[in-house]
Parts: structure tokens; sequence; C-alpha cells
């Protein structure tokens, strides 16, 4: 049987100077993950119950809960009393915060899987692309304002920005030559797991960009597709040749060219 799955990226481990201390990267932040585990294992807690489940005493537990406080991994509370209420302050009771949560293991992208898999079960292609077009429709006014605020050719760098705040990490640089154009490049992808099943979402967000930017674009790589990155090929427009808003790429959009 597996042990406890232990706390990521919880941004315990201090620094002193240049130099992380190894003895509290590793005992420290083991510790802290425990009474972090303890907290999700059982609910709210006060110190004085931590200090009992992990073998320390209150003032230890009490340093290791300021340092997940401080991290914002659990945060402080009044303990909810039921019935009659006792004299005296309510105890403190140290619970876990969205971010905390968030550290330990999630199912969301085998939850969003199901649910795609289910629409494709339910409604064939034709659903699974409908509902692939409708969520990049959700997010079209904020990245319209985005692009139409920038001159013409600042528009796939305004797309960009507008991707990164969405967290994406996204980047535009012109294209080698001989392409005349750029490239729109995300380093990252919070749905990259779920689109190596599903690449009608990477094909949806093509036909996204190509609409927003009123030209043909064309996407040479993806991460879902094991690239290193999404880039996207944004044309140069041409003053003689008239844009349109709803063509995407003659290529496969959203996969690697094969």
């Amino acid at each position: 049987m597996s042990g406890p799955k232990e706390l990521r990226n919880n941004g315990v481990v201090k620094y002193v100077g240049e130099a992380p201390q190894e003895e509290l990267a590793s005992g420290e932040r083991s510790t802290r993950n425990r009474v972090a585990r303890s907290i999700l294992d059982h609910g709210p807690s006060t110190a004085a119950d931590l200090a009992k489940r992990v073998g320390l005493t209150q003032a230890a537990v009490r340093r290791h809960l300021d340092a997940l406080v401080s991290d914002d991994v659990v945060e402080a509370r009044e303990q909810r009393v039921y019935g009659a209420r006792t004299r005296g302050r309510p105890a403190k009771v140290f619970a876990l915060t969205d971010c905390g949560r968030d550290a330990f293991d999630q199912s969301y992208d085998k939850l969003a899987v199901d649910a795609l898999r289910w629409i494709a079960d339910s409604g064939g292609d034709e659903a699974l692309v409908a509902f692939a077009r409708a969520r990049m429709a959700s997010q079209w006014e904020t990245y319209r304002a985005a692009v139409d605020a920038a001159e013409p050719e600042a528009r796939a760098e305004a797309l960009a920005g507008a991707l990164s705040a969405d967290g994406y990490a996204a980047t535009a640089r012109s294209a080698p030559a001989p392409q005349q154009g750029e490239q729109l490049c995300q380093h990252h992808c919070p749905v990259a797991h779920v689109a190596e099943q599903f690449p009608q979402l990477c094909e949806a967000e093509t036909e996204f960009f190509s609409s927003l930017l009123g030209t043909h674009v064309q996407r040479l790589a993806t991460l879902a597709h094991g690239d290193g990155v999404c880039t996207t090929f944004v044309p140069r427009s041409s003053p003689a040749a008239p844009q349109t808003t709803t063509s995407a790429s003659a290529s496969t959009p959203g996969r690697n060219p094969a």
C-alpha cells in the first residue's frame, strides 16, 4: 500500500543567502506535508489535534502552520460551534485553502475527458465540435477587445498577451525566413492532457485565432501532439488580399502536419 501523497509545488523551501537549506528542504518540508495532509484527511483542525496526530509538540506544529499560512496552503478560522455556545473565545482551527487543496493530486483532467467522451458518444463528432467552438466563443469579447485595441501589425502580439493572461504563456515573434509573417507560440496549455485525446479543442482554437486576427492561420505544432510548444503561423496581411473572419488553417488545425 502506497504512503500518503505529498504536496506538490508547495513552496515551503526556505533560502538563506543564495543556497537552499537541504536539511530544511527534506525534513521540514516533509513535516509540513504531513501537517497539511492531516488537515486534508480530518478536516479543519486545532493545533492541539494536529500535534497529537503527527507526533509533535504544539509549539512545533504552530511553527509549521505559520509557514503554511504564509504560503497560502492553510488558513486560520474560528471553530464552528454547533448547539449552545460556551463562554470564552472559540478555538482557532486551521483549514486548507483552495490553493492548498490544489497542491494535492486532482482528477480534473479525467473528469474533463469523461465528460467529452460522453458528449462524443451521445451526439457524435458534431456535438464535440460544437462544444469546442462554444468554449472558444465564450471568450470572444475579452480577446476581441485586446486585439482590436492594437495596431494591425501588433495584433498577434496583443493576442499573445491575452492568452498569457489566461495561463498560456504565449509570445509572438517574427517567423523565420522565407516565411512572411509571425509565429504565435503558446509555451503552456492548461488543457493539453485533454486535447491529446480530443484534438477538436485545438482545431476550434485555430479557427478562433483566424477569426480574431481576420486572416488565414496555420497550426504548425501543438503540445497535445507531443511538441515542445504550440506554434501557429500568422501570415503578414497583404493590402491586396481581403481579410476573412471565418477561415482557418488549410492543413488540419490543431495537429502537426504529417
